[in-house]
C-alpha cells in the first residue's frame, strides 16, 4: 500500500481527472468505481480492477478492509480523507475507489431480442438508473445515441448499480444502422392521440424500446423508426413520468405478458 499526500501527485491528478472529465477518461482509457458495492459487483462479475484507491476512513471500515484482501495482487494508493475527497467522483466520499479501464465495444450482432435504445438522456443518475432496470429485466443490449451522457462516466456507474457488468452498452451508435432489419416493433413513448395503451399492445415479443431525453422526447430521426407508438396511462393528475420510471413500466409490464 503506497500512502500519498500531496495534490501534485500525479497518480492524484490522474483520478481527479478520471472523476471529472469525460475527455480525460478517454485519453487515459480508464474511469472509476466509487463505493465498496461497486467494487464488489465487479469482482462477482469477474471484471478486472487495476487498481485500489482508499482513505483513512475508508480502512476503518471493516467491509472495505475485506475486499483489499481479496484484491492483495492490486496496487493500493492510500489517500487521507481530505485528498480523497479531492479525487472522489461524489460528494460524500465513500472511502474506497478502484480503477478499471474503458471496456472495448461490444460487436456489433444482429439484435434477436429485447433491446432498448436512449436517445439523448444526458443525466448520469436517470441514464445509470435506467441501465440498472434494464439489466434487471433480462435486458441483453442497450443502445446508446451521440447525444446521451457518457455510460461509463462514475455517476453513471455509480447510479447502474453494477448493471454495467452484465450488460452489453453499445455507445455512440447509429440507430437507424443499428435496428435495421429488427424482426419485432419498434416502440416510442409518445402523448399522441393514435398512441395505444402500453397494457394493451403484445409484447410477448422481441421489442425495440426507444426513449427520449425528458423534455426534448425522441429526436426526429429516432421517432421516425417507430413502428407503433405507446402511452402509459395516468389516472391522477400528472401529466408525465420520470423517463427512469416509463423505462421500468415498460420493460416489467414486457417481462410480466411474457411469463403468463
Amino acid at each position: 500500500m503506497k500512502a500519498i499526500s500531496s495534490r501534485d501527485n500525479p497518480a492524484v491528478r490522474r483520478l481527479h481527472a478520471l472523476a471529472g472529465s469525460a475527455r480525460e477518461r478517454r485519453k487515459y482509457g480508464e474511469t472509476v468505481l466509487d463505493g465498496a458495492h461497486l467494487v464488489q459487483a465487479a469482482l462477482q462479475a469477474g471484471w478486472p480492477l487495476k487498481e485500489l484507491v482508499v482513505s483513512d476512513q475508508g480502512l476503518a471500515r471493516e467491509e472495505i478492509r475485506g475486499l483489499l484482501g481479496r484484491c492483495d495482487t492490486l496496487p493500493v494508493l492510500h489517500l487521507s480523507d481530505g485528498l480523497f475527497a479531492h479525487v472522489s467522483p461524489v460528494e460524500s466520499p465513500s472511502g474506497l475507489l478502484a480503477v478499471i479501464e474503458l471496456p472495448a465495444p461490444p460487436p456489433v450482432l444482429p439484435l434477436a431480442d429485447s433491446v432498448v435504445l436512449l436517445d439523448g438522456v444526458q443525466d448520469a443518475g436517470n441514464l445509470g438508473t435506467i441501465l440498472r432496470t434494464a439489466a434487471a429485466a433480462g435486458i441483453a443490449d442497450v443502445l446508446l445515441t451521440t447525444g446521451c451522457a457518457q455510460a461509463w462516466a462514475p455517476r453513471v456507474l455509480r447510479a447502474g448499480m453494477g448493471a454495467h457488468f452484465v450488460l452489453r452498452i453499445h455507445e455512440r451508435c447509429d440507430p437507424v444502422a443499428r435496428l435495421a432489419g429488427f424482426s419485432g416493433p419498434l416502440l416510442a413513448t409518445a402523448l399522441a392521440p393514435q398512441a395505444r395503451e402500453l397494457y394493451a399492445v403484445d409484447l410477448d415479443c422481441p421489442v425495440a424500446w426507444l426513449f427520449g431525453a425528458e423534455g426534448q422526447g425522441l429526436s426526429p430521426e429516432v421517432a421516425a423508426l417507430a413502428t407503433d407508438s405507446i402511452i402509459i396511462p395516468m389516472p391522477g393528475a400528472i401529466e408525465s413520468l420520470n423517463v427512469g420510471s416509463a423505462v421500468a413500466i415498460c420493460l416489467f409490464e414486457q417481462l410480466r405478458q411474457r411469463r403468463a
